[in-house]
């Protein structure tokens, strides 16, 4: 945890000063904005404004207090619960001479954290770090929730967009893993399909989708193998951050057995392989295109 806490202070350094890259940006925060996540007993997930004052650089209590305030408000006028959102809870700290003092304090929903961060101060640059992670945070928290009601256009779309978050998230992982130059990352990500289509890489899926050249594959799985590709992606994401792999060939073996494993869970659950799974009609930019004319003027 010792060396944690020291990562994350350099990061911090970093990310606040206006040479850190927006990758790494990205990456502090979520570091930071995770550390201090709860989870309760029924699988809830928190934060204590206590945490999160300290995270958003706020030396005062008060001030911090009076954007929660605009934040309750906020929360009053979408149509929410503040109760359900912002949840008052006591705490106590030690004082001197063994004295002991409660204090206010609040277990706050992501989205009350979001809107915190909507209401904090614009001149903190973590603010804006904040307003980032939390925006994307319950975006994905809402698609969760709504996807079962999607169709199967809205799903491939929804699915494609989280693809689009996470093979960026992937290919930062797989650079820190040493997979450098574009060539590297192309065998890299190739690793990853040959493991899940059972030996086809990209260029062998290109031609079983009779796509042109110039077509991206990704834009033309339909729900369920986008979303066999994402567990993909997210999972190898994790084992190479998670493991600290290093190295070129690691890297490639570990995106190809996770690629393996999901298959071998798929063939478990009886499902039908990737490879197998039909080309949809539409392509992703043919439904955006289609949604876009059906957007009131």
């Amino acid at each position: 945890m010792d060396d944690f806490n020291k990562r994350l202070d350099e990061f911090s350094e970093q990310a606040l000063s206006e040479t850190f890259t927006e990758d790494n940006q990205n990456n502090y925060a979520e570091a930071l904005f995770e550390k201090i996540k709860h989870v309760n007993e029924h699988g809830q997930e928190f934060w204590y404004a206590r945490d999160l004052q300290g995270a958003l650089d706020y030396t005062q209590w008060r001030r911090f207090n009076e954007t929660i305030e605009r934040a309750k408000t906020a929360c009053k006028n979408s149509g929410e619960s503040i109760s359900d959102h912002f949840a008052e809870v006591g705490k106590t700290i030690e004082m001197p001479k063994n004295a002991v003092k409660k204090i206010l304090d609040y277990q706050l929903s992501r989205y009350a954290c979001y809107l915190i961060v909507q209401n904090g101060d614009p001149r903190k640059k973590v603010i804006a770090l904040g307003q980032t992670y939390f925006a994307v945070k319950t975006r994905q928290q809402e698609l969760i929730e709504n996807y079962d009601s999607l169709d199967e256009d809205r799903k491939r779309l929804a699915i494609r967009n989280e693809m689009k978050i996470h093979n960026k998230s992937l290919a930062e992982a797989a650079k820190q893993a040493g997979v450098e130059t574009p060539r590297d990352y192309a065998v890299f990500q190739n690793k990853g399909y040959q493991g899940l289509y059972g030996g086809l890489g990209q260029k062998e899926i290109h031609a079983r989708k009779e796509l042109k050249k110039s077509q991206n594959i990704l834009d033309h799985m339909g729900s369920t193998e986008l979303a066999a590709n994402l567990f993909r992606a997210t999972q190898t994401d994790e084992k190479l951050r998670k493991e600290n792999i290093t190295g070129k060939k690691v890297a490639n073996h570990t995106h190809f057995e996770v690629g393996r494993k999901v298959r071998q869970t798929i063939a478990e659950l009886g499902g039908t392989m990737p490879e197998d799974l039909p080309t949809p009609q539409k392509s992703i930019q043919q439904i955006e295109r289609e949604q876009r004319k059906n957007l009131p003027d």
